[in-house]
């Protein structure tokens, strides 16, 4: 009768915290306790994962209220529980798992006084993106942490971090990963990390101009497998024409190599594949310096190139990809103008 006469108040937005930071601490200290009372605290901390996202989402009824928002991230923060969290996530089970991370993926969005102390908390823990990052090699965990990292690297320094560390050569290899779901979400977080921050992206790809195109080319875009093929060639175009990579871009289609694996993708079956391939290609064609050894390519191949063209268009009606091709045809046209006067 008691029980239902005097209902315990509900938690603080900082109560739940320190209640889920003290489980995860014990869960982590007491790994050798006895199966039902572990059971009982992995059920307390799949609750308080529970409760923290209603507080940071709403909860179906009622929109999150931001002073409650500021004051769940500050405490959050004020200590090590994303360490722990992160740390103990394996062990937590699949709604839990689903939840801390939807918690961990709002945190990083949330400000308190204007500032995303997210970031300041990652910047001086960066080693927690070492965790992240591999996490890709654990199947059962790979979401969750690739989830997590995406968040994270909307931070400019977190990003760079993850660009100039020798992790950022795994996901070359973790994008053709044979399970199809953890491919696709290491593909996610790789176009992310070379689209989103242009300054930062546009200083590595300088920087690591040789060995990350030599990678990129060989293992992305002659993949023998089709889908990772389609994801590269259209994640080169989106980093080729944005125009702070542009002394990338033009070191890029200076190549003759780059430009004989680009004419190999305009010759697959694959409709999307050679339309994507032609946004990259068009780069080759439209640069008003091209080396000797590019002019003599695009030459030799003039009649095969311009039969190609005739017949090449989009599923919908789209006039500036006509407008595009037209002026390739029109550059291969002239260039070999030039090669006989």
């Amino acid at each position: 009768m008691k029980g239902l006469l005097f209902k315990s108040k509900p938690k603080t937005p900082v109560e739940l915290v320190r209640q889920t930071r003290d489980l995860l601490i014990y869960t982590q200290r007491n790994s050798d306790i006895r199966e039902s009372k572990r059971e009982v605290k992995m059920m307390e901390l799949s609750k308080t994962m529970r409760d923290l996202k209603c507080v940071l989402y709403g909860n179906g009824q009622s929109e999150p209220v931001s002073d409650a928002c500021s004051q769940l991230t500050q405490e959050f923060f004020r200590e090590d529980t994303l360490r722990l969290l992160i740390n103990i996530l394996p062990k937590l089970n699949l709604e839990a798992r689903k939840d801390a991370t939807q918690v961990v993926a709002n945190l990083q969005r949330q400000q308190v006084q204007s500032r995303l102390i997210a970031c300041h908390y990652l910047e001086a823990n960066i080693d927690l993106m070492d965790i992240l990052v591999t996490g890709y090699e654990n199947t059962e965990m790979a979401l969750h942490y690739g989830t997590m990292l995406r968040e994270c690297i909307r931070h400019q320094s977190v990003a760079r971090y993850v660009l100039e560390s020798e992790h950022v050569k795994k996901f070359f290899d973790y994008i053709q990963l044979p399970n199809f779901d953890i491919a696709a979400d290491a593909a996610a977080t790789f176009k992310e990390l070379l689209t989103r921050h242009k300054s930062t992206v546009a200083e590595f790809l300088s920087k690591n101009y040789d060995w990350f195109f030599a990678e990129y080319n060989s293992k992305l875009l002659e993949s023998s497998n089709y889908i990772t093929r389609r994801q590269a060639i259209k994640l080169l175009g989106d980093i080729l024409l944005d125009r702070s990579n542009a002394a990338v871009m033009t070191r890029y289609v200076s190549s003759r190599d780059n430009l004989r694996i680009l004419m190999n993708l305009l010759r697959e079956s694959s409709k999307s594949i050679q339309i994507e391939a032609f946004h990259v290609f068009k780069l080759f064609a439209a640069n008003k310096n091209k080396p000797s050894d590019i002019i003599s390519i695009l030459v030799a191949n003039r009649s095969k190139l311009l039969r190609l063209f005739a017949d090449f268009k989009t599923d919908k009606e789209d006039e500036q990809f006509e407008a595009d091709k037209a002026q390739v045809v029109k550059e291969i046209a002239a260039l070999e103008t030039k090669e006989l006067s």
